[in-house]
């Protein structure tokens, strides 16, 4: 189930301009999939989405409100 993808570069990172200084930080790096994580936990990894998925959640949340 766990899957190990290439990346040729590394990913550029950049915080949610939603995240409050010192809680709920979020960081975005975008490429051939989305990668999401923690900008406190960095050393916990990240989550990968493809491009759709990503998508997908985005316009979910956005319907939210």
């Amino acid at each position: 189930m766990d899957q190990v993808k290439f990346c040729p570069t590394a990913p550029s990172w950049h915080k949610s301009s939603y995240s409050i200084a010192d809680t709920n930080c979020v960081e975005v790096a975008e490429g051939f999939t989305t990668a999401v994580r923690d900008t406190q936990n960095r050393e916990l990894g990240h989550l990968s989405f493809a491009v759709t998925e990503w998508t997908a959640l985005v316009d979910s949340l956005k319907s939210l409100g």
